[in-house]
């Protein structure tokens, strides 16, 4: 009896944590529960009209060229693919944690300032590969929705957060997560979310006097004293 009281209690202090944890990063939840309506929806379409559906949502040039501002918000609305659960752990490990450390509202700029940039440089050089014959003119309606620009603007800005020398060590990994596609596949969507790290790391202004930097270290030896104990 004794055990399943104390079991209880640990479920419910958990599940107090996890709420905690919601609510100090609001905008990302938020733009998670989007995202899973969203693609709940996709998977009730058909593939022909899908394509169709986000393809006038999506960020290409032709649609840019329409209604830029409708399809800069439409298109981070939106998952290409149909699989939300990654991105769930995504927003947690990295948009959370940028939300509570900077604010909703400077957290929200990074991710802005990396989505939108991004996506409009990244358009544009597609649009002179057109005109040089680099690309072929069909790419003016090439499908791209989703929010891995904000994110990779996010995770970027996140190396401000971590101490020294571990912030070289993150920053290092990633940079060849995002460097090596676009060596090796030298895409459009490649070439962004390189920009969008960079955007992301040209951010740094919005996180000065954000508070004391995460040191891993201390991190890992409070989880071995725990675990010990």
């Amino acid at each position: 009896m004794l055990a399943g009281v104390n079991r209880d209690r640990r479920v419910r202090r958990g599940l107090r944590a996890v709420a905690a944890w919601i609510r100090s990063a609001p905008g990302t939840y938020i733009w998670l529960l989007i995202l899973f309506f969203t693609t709940v929806a996709l998977h009730h379409m058909s593939p022909d009209f899908e394509q169709d559906f986000l393809r006038q949502r999506s960020t290409n040039i032709h649609e840019l060229s329409q209604n830029p501002v409708r399809v800069l918000i439409t298109s981070a609305m939106w998952i290409d693919g149909g699989h939300w659960l990654p991105y769930a752990v995504l927003y947690t490990v990295f948009h959370a944690p940028a939300e509570r450390w900077l604010g909703t509202l400077r957290w929200l700029a990074v991710c802005v300032a990396a989505h939108v940039l991004a996506t409009l440089i990244s358009e544009l050089a597609l649009l002179k590969a057109i005109h040089d014959g680099i690309a072929p003119h069909s790419a003016v309606n090439t499908l791209d929705i989703g929010v891995s620009y904000a994110l990779a603007g996010v995770m970027a800005v996140l190396t401000y957060h971590i101490t020294a020398p571990w912030r070289y060590v993150y920053l290092a990994v990633l940079l060849a997560l995002y460097t090596v596609p676009l060596v090796t596949g030298r895409t459009f969507t490649d070439f962004g979310h390189f920009l969008a790290v960079l955007i992301g790391l040209g951010c740094y202004p919005l996180v000065r006097g954000r508070g004391k930097a995460w040191n891993p270290k201390e991190t890992l030896t409070a989880v071995w004293v725990n675990v010990r104990a």
